[in-house]
């Protein structure tokens, strides 16, 4: 290989060792959080980026008789990319399938989905209630044949299965957060601290996760 192209390699290793970080981190945020995050659409593109640049210079290095050693150790970089990034894409799916109701009738949760996975929800809440109708409420009496209430005399959709946003999670601050108001009447504050780990309602400190001050772990 020339001097060249071993410089694009190191510098494809650098970023993409920094972009694993950033999607180990998205995948931890998202598996412990009790709702769907935001879709990190630009990690995703860089990881698939990176994804292929890797798979592109391993056949690379086939070709040109690469030392054994340094071909595996991009192998490894390339299949715990490949790992993080599945993993997060699984995740997200399988808490649009078990919420895709609640997801589906909410213009903010469907704004946090990729176009994929809106299209993704809709479907599936479309084949879901399709379903439902043809092989179960259309034989039960009129009055309990909704797909989201239990009878006519529920007044919200009481058959629609939401996040529950008050379980306790385990989180790191990024950074000093100072004193912070866990409760809307300021009875519960509770000063956060860079680096330190905290037990938290998830409703408490979701605004922080979203604006990236606090990890979930």
């Amino acid at each position: 290989m020339s001097s060249w192209e071993d410089e694009d390699s190191a510098a494809a290793s650098a970023a993409a060792t920094t972009d694993v970080e950033l999607l180990k981190r998205a995948w931890r945020n998202e598996k412990a959080a009790p709702e769907i995050l935001h879709f990190d659409s630009a990690l995703v593109s860089r990881a698939r980026e990176q994804i292929q640049l890797l798979e592109e210079t391993l056949d690379d290095f086939t070709d040109n008789g690469v030392d054994d050693l340094v071909v595996s150790l991009y192998q490894m970089d390339l299949d715990r990319t490949l790992f993080l990034l599945r993993s997060y894409l699984r995740l997200r799916l399988q808490k649009i399938e078990k919420y895709m109701s609640h997801i589906a009738n909410s213009e903010d949760l469907l704004s946090r989905l990729s176009q994929q996975e809106q299209r993704f929800a809709k479907s599936c809440k479309e084949i879901m209630e399709k379903h439902l109708e043809q092989s179960v409420l259309s034989k039960l009496p009129y009055g309990y044949d909704s797909v989201t209430r239990q009878s006519l005399s529920s007044t919200e959709d009481d058959m629609v299965p939401e996040p529950q946003l008050d379980t306790f999670v385990f989180c790191k601050t990024k950074s000093d957060v100072g004193a912070f108001q866990l409760d809307d009447v300021g009875e519960e504050v509770v000063d956060l601290v860079a680096d330190d780990l905290y037990v938290l309602r998830y409703k408490s400190i979701k605004g922080l996760v979203e604006a990236g001050r606090i990890d979930l772990i």
